[in-house]
């Protein structure tokens, strides 16, 4: 099978090919400091830091083109202890960053599907439609064609931001060599929204969007998945979403982690997930050493980017590196099932937290096939150190779109980063 598509003239972020694998799919349904706390005004999306402007944004938007690619420049606000300005269409929620830990959930299937002699587990597993499973519909599992699972993360909640992507990470797997890649995309994208709308705003709306905030999962889910297959050049059938709130859960009922932090630090963040129900900014703070951490105060650990004393401890790779870390102590809590001091608990979280177009025996199947481990693994990141330039659009907002405008050369990174 190939990975390679024709993309229309009109935007090389639209493609041209029958979208027609993305509809009628079967899924399964797993659940529905210095200063004290300072105050966020309701209904800003994403909070805003006191004392900082935020500029309403505009629906369709350009991005300023130099010779060497859209203009940016670093905000003065890159060391100020709070959240800087960014452009998200009217009503959409605060971003949240957690990045890797969408992954976690799709190896706690694996591990409490194997449980299933468990009759509470056994309900877990009735939630599968009745569709056949893909093994049986295409006996993917055995053949040397890539199976693309594209994992989305999200706040989830009610309030204004609950249906917007955190993070966008395409697991690509040859069955018949358990050959693994991760791909990511920055949710700061700029692709047009809907799809040949002639509107643009971030791929981290494309769900909200698609999904008409939320009402129709399908159909979000649907769009994402073809647009980050328009990107990255993958055929991306299928997909997964997680709910980060279902974490918070899981790991309390799992008894907590233990996490050796490396490096002490203090950073702002914000009280509540909804600025409406509580808009003020608290202090966290994590010492150096080892300690256990609930729910909550793992992914504050997992989350925290507006670092106050210690800046390398703000940059997205010692993000990537507490979150890797939290999903490591998460895993060896899972494989443990026998000390969960609340087994149930941990399935509720579960049930609640995911939401996926593959069937319960095939992502079982997946997840066995793929090997993490693997140091041949290719972990693929599109940034700007590699085919993405910084830039801003019209109204301000900083954004991050192709080099030169080139989208093949983003689909032939991946396609060479694949099979390197």
């Amino acid at each position: 099978m190939s990975d390679k598509y024709q993309y229309g003239s009109d935007d090389p972020t639209v493609r041209s090919f029958s979208q027609e694998h993305h509809q009628n799919q079967g899924k399964l349904v797993l659940g529905g400091g210095a200063q004290g706390a300072q105050k966020r005004q309701p209904y800003q999306y994403p909070p805003q830091a006191p004392g900082h402007d935020y500029a309403p944004p505009v629906q369709q938007s350009h991005v300023r083109q130099s010779p060497g690619g859209p203009v940016y420049t670093p905000p003065a606000s890159a060391q100020r202890p709070g959240p800087s300005p960014r452009n998200q269409p009217p009503k959409k929620g605060r971003i949240r960053r957690i990045g890797c830990l969408s992954l976690l959930v799709i190896l706690a299937v694996l591990i409490i599907a194997s449980l299933f002699v468990v009759p509470r587990v056994l309900a877990f597993g009735s939630a599968i439609s009745t569709k056949a499973p893909l093994t049986t519909e295409t006996g993917f599992m055995s053949t040397g064609d890539r199976v693309n699972l594209l994992v989305m993360g999200y706040g989830g909640g009610d309030h204004d931001g609950a249906n917007l992507m955190d993070s966008l990470v395409t697991i690509s797997m040859i069955p018949s060599t358990q050959h693994t890649s991760l791909v990511s995309v920055p949710r700061d994208l700029w692709v047009q929204v809907p799809p040949q709308s002639g509107q643009y705003g971030k791929i981290n709306t494309v769900y909200q969007v698609g999904s008409n905030n939320g009402r129709d999962r399908v159909a979000g889910a649907n769009m994402a998945a073809q647009k980050i297959s328009e990107i990255t050049g993958l055929d991306v059938k299928y997909w997964m979403m997680v709910d980060f709130n279902g974490f918070r859960k899981l790991i309390d009922a799992v008894g907590g982690v233990d996490i050796n932090v490396p490096e002490g630090f203090t950073a702002n963040y914000p009280k509540n997930d909804d600025p409406n129900i509580d808009a003020s900014w608290i202090k966290v703070t994590f010492k150096k050493g080892y300690q256990h951490m609930n729910g909550e105060t793992a992914i504050r650990y997992s989350r925290a980017r507006y670092v106050l004393d210690n800046p390398a401890e703000g940059t997205d790779f010692a993000r990537s590196v507490r979150q890797q870390t939290v999903i490591k102590a998460t895993l060896a809590k899972l494989k443990s099932a026998s000390t969960w001091p609340n087994f149930y608990g941990a399935m509720d979280a579960l049930e609640k937290s995911v939401y996926t177009n593959m069937s319960l025996t095939d992502l079982g199947l997946f997840t066995m096939k793929m090997d993490m481990n693997d140091p041949k693994t290719a972990r693929i990141g599109l940034s700007t150190q590699n085919v993405l330039a910084e830039g801003t659009a019209d109204d301000g907002a900083y954004i991050l779109t192709a080099r030169e405008n080139n989208w093949d050369l983003v689909k032939q990174y991946v396609q060479d980063q694949l099979y390197k």
